[in-house]
């Protein structure tokens, strides 16, 4: 259908076999985490001139709260998403605000050198280090971008381009 370069082709064949798609992942996977890692701390690191209520004290500390904070999103803010479903439900996901600001206040905790001091300073810096850090992954990732996948049938190979505005064709 259309032409492609090689490195955004993806061989669906080569991708069953555990041990390419275990490669792969791991050597894309490093340097996303190390990025989305850094954006979090700039986030992070730009939450004081924003709120009152909430001190950094330096860049290792916004490194050290970033870390933690993504630790808490990968374990414990799918447990409580779950816990409190119905409470979601019901505020129309509005409660997942109060889920992040929770989160965040118990980070400034766990690390000592970021300061909340209350759950309203958490709440609005919880919601400013999801904006800032959603603006700057979507800036660094590049976005969706074009991706071309050959899907291999009984009658031939088709190749499948997405394009920029995400259609497949």
């Amino acid at each position: 259908m259309t032409d492609a370069s090689p490195d955004k082709m993806i061989d669906l064949d080569a991708c069953r076999t555990s041990k390419r798609m275990a490669g792969n992942r791991g050597e894309k996977a490093m340097p996303g985490i190390l990025i989305r890692w850094l954006v979090t701390t700039i986030a992070i690191f730009m939450v004081p001139s924003l709120v009152p209520g909430v001190k950094v004290e330096g860049i290792g500390a916004a490194l050290a709260a970033a870390a933690i904070l993504g630790i808490l999103n990968a374990l414990v803010r799918p447990i409580l998403i779950i816990l409190t479903l119905p409470l979601t439900i019901l505020t129309l996901g509005v409660f997942i605000l109060i889920i992040n600001a929770l989160l965040f206040q118990l980070a400034g905790a766990i690390v000592s050198g970021i300061h909340v001091a209350s759950f309203w300073s958490a709440f609005f810096a919880s919601i400013i280090v999801s904006l800032v850090s959603w603006i700057l992954n979507s800036a660094v990732s590049g976005g969706a971008g074009e991706r071309t996948v050959i899907v291999r049938r009984w009658d031939g190979p088709i190749d499948m381009h997405r394009g920029k505005g995400g259609k497949w064709e």
